[in-house]
């Protein structure tokens, strides 16, 4: 009889520990699901999704009058004391891209708390950009270290202040310069805007458009922005495709006015 209770005793026990422990897991669970992403998680995803090697392939296919195939690469390049991260970027043709047009260096950091915006991104010039050619292909012993990089930073050109897209959208970040854009004196411009979508597909919209004094726009794409996508590594080879090109006459005319080659 007495053993018996003891087992019975023992078992109530067990189930009053295994329960416990389940409620205890569940509650941590929960809180971890449940807490609130900071503003610096925010600029992590920002930087992270901006990374990588994306194409507008699938639009310039569609509307190839208005669009080309642009390479897209973007990787981290150091690390500002603040906890900023500086990401280098570059553009080029798709079957050039060795010879990047446009180059940049990013930092991406949190918004200050009065803008009620999630994540600044801020474009730089580079001091000497020709060192950086093709920074994001090499090796990481022959690139440029950190810290060159953060002195390598120069003139302020456009900042970006994104917000968390609302649940059911397909965006996770859009937004955009501040109203009046920044200077810009390229092919007639006194002022330049830029738009930023981050889709939960890893694709990026940019939009990036020239004005003059009346308003007019003098550069950028017209309709609708870039959209750049990764690449499916099963349709590498269809890229070379020489139908994936215009034929350099027809870039030549096209080349002029867009928005890919402005500084």
């Amino acid at each position: 009889m007495g053993t018996g209770s003891e087992s019975n005793g023992w078992s109530r026990a067990q189930g009053l520990v295994t329960k416990t422990l389940v409620l205890i897991g569940g509650a941590i669970l929960v809180k971890r699901f449940t807490k609130s992403t900071t503003r610096w998680d925010h600029a992590r995803i920002v930087a992270q999704s901006i990374s990588g090697e994306k194409f507008s392939r699938e639009q310039a296919s569609r509307d190839p009058d208005n669009y080309f195939n642009i390479r897209m690469l973007t990787c981290p390049a150091a690390e500002m004391v603040d906890g900023s991260k500086v990401l280098y970027f570059e553009q080029a043709f798709w079957r050039t891209p060795q010879k990047p047009f446009r180059q940049r260096l990013y930092m991406v950091k949190p918004c200050p708390k009065e803008l009620k915006f999630d994540v600044e991104v801020s474009s730089y010039a580079i001091r000497d950009a020709e060192e950086y050619k093709n920074f994001c292909d090499r090796p990481k012993d022959q690139r440029p270290p950190p810290e060159e990089v953060i002195g390598d930073i120069a003139e302020h050109l456009a900042t970006i202040h994104l917000k968390r897209c609302d649940r059911g959208k397909r965006c996770l970040y859009e937004g955009s310069t501040p109203p009046g854009g920044f200077p810009n004196s390229w092919n007639g411009a006194t002022y330049c805007t830029s738009e930023l979508a981050i889709l939960k597909n890893s694709e990026i919209h940019t939009w990036d458009r020239g004005y003059d004094d009346d308003g007019n726009q003098v550069w950028g794409a017209k309709d609708r922005p870039y959209e750049f996508k990764p690449a499916p590594v099963s349709s590498s080879n269809d890229m070379f495709s020489p139908s994936n090109f215009p034929a350099p006459q027809m870039m030549e005319k096209r080349i002029e006015g867009s928005f890919v080659l402005q500084e």
